[in-house]
């Protein structure tokens, strides 16, 4: 039985429909075997990878936790409220922001417009998401300590990691389901929207 159709479907649809055509749902035993396989056979180019100059230790996602944990929390909220936001969406999102952060280390203020709605939605949520961490550290200590080169090596830092669970599927949502894992089920749980962003 598919529970995205509520039908039974042959093997060989659900391995080759599954999150093309088929809109999986996150708990589908189908789907989380095949991610567990995905990953086991998975071998990464890192040439292919965004940012392949940028390289992080162990070290960096303990010592950027609290930034790295409110980005993925607001990826989360933003995905609850769209439901329609898949990997590709994310990975966008995020590696625009974090090319913005880039450039304007150099001095230059220049920000690339998104192509879809849906991600320059998320672009923009991300950035007030950082606005606020940020607004919130210095009310917490009396000063913010977060660097732009902490927020850009933070945004490179989750791009890749996304880039590497994202399966290339139109509605795969890997990398999502991934990042939820770190946050109580409930606290996310909506219907989602059907509004459509112009």
């Amino acid at each position: 039985m598919c529970p995205a159709r509520a039908e039974s479907i042959c093997s060989i649809c659900c391995g080759t429909e599954r999150e093309v055509t088929i809109d999986c749902p996150s708990d589908c035993a189908h789907l989380v075997d095949s991610r567990k396989n995905d990953m086991a056979r998975l071998q990464v180019d890192w040439a292919k990878v965004p940012f392949p100059e940028s390289k992080f230790n162990r070290s960096f996602a303990e010592t950027n936790g609290q930034l790295l944990y409110f980005i993925d929390r607001a990826i989360c909220k933003f995905a609850a409220e769209y439901r329609a936001l898949v990997d590709t969406d994310v990975v966008s999102a995020l590696q625009t922001l974090a090319e913005s952060y880039r450039t304007q280390a150099s001095g230059i203020i220049y920000e690339k417009p998104l192509d879809y709605a849906l991600q320059r939605a998320l672009y923009e949520s991300l950035k007030a998401a950082i606005l606020e961490f940020r607004e919130k550290e210095a009310a917490r200590v009396g000063m913010t300590t977060v660097r732009d080169s902490d927020v850009r090596d933070s945004l490179i830092f989750l791009t890749q990691l996304a880039a590497v669970h994202e399966n290339g599927r139109p509605k795969g949502r890997a990398y999502l389901d991934l990042i939820r894992q770190q946050f109580p089920k409930e606290e996310f749980q909506k219907s989602g929207t059907s509004i459509l962003l112009a």
